[in-house]
């Protein structure tokens, strides 16, 4: 798992709480930007990461994680910034969480982007459909709200309970659309 510095730490710091409760061996690449985000946005944040898995700085190019020798069924990056979207599109692994995702790309493992930026701009776009053609899974961390939420952290949990469902894991953090008439007020 990657964190980058796109505003919403808290999305990548309550994905990886809930990783860890599916009992996933994680590894969180947390980018120079990502810290200086997290202090911002979550003081406790990379404490709490701490908690989840093993936490690794982009400059940590020789890890396990850089090689396609290494077994990983997925990475995501959440939030990923435009940059990191930029340099897995063109790839420019010049960091640890590009590399990871460049071998993910290469091979054929399950790549998931959590896209944090709005507007977004015609480059943007362009990086995303290229990414998506190769199989990248492009999620903006943009919430529903037919659920009714109630708070922040009702938004946080429903953007991290589409990232687990496009991983494939269970996870009870919104309820689901169960039809028109049919959803509890």
């Amino acid at each position: 798992m990657g964190i980058t510095g796109g505003s919403g730490a808290v999305y990548g710091v309550r994905l990886a709480e809930e990783l860890v409760r599916c009992e996933v061996d994680l590894s969180i690449i947390v980018s120079d930007a990502a810290k200086r985000v997290l202090r911002f946005e979550m003081p406790k944040g990379l404490q709490a990461l701490k908690k989840c898995g093993r936490v690794l700085g982009e400059s940590e190019i020789g890890a396990d994680v850089a090689s396609g020798s290494a077994k990983f069924d997925a990475t995501v990056i959440c939030p990923c910034s435009m940059k990191t979207l930029a340099g897995i599109a063109s790839g420019y692994a010049d960091n640890l969480i590009c590399r990871n995702a460049d071998v993910a790309l290469k091979e054929h493992r399950r790549l998931v982007l959590v896209v944090r930026e709005t507007p977004l701009s015609a480059v943007h776009l362009e990086n995303m459909l290229k990414l998506a053609r190769l199989g990248v899974t492009i999620m903006p961390a943009s919430p529903g709200f037919y659920h009714n939420p109630k708070s922040v952290e009702d938004l946080v949990n429903y953007v991290v309970g589409k990232v687990m469902d496009s991983l494939g894991l269970e996870s009870n953090l919104f309820k689901r659309w169960k039809g028109e008439g049919a959803q509890e007020s």
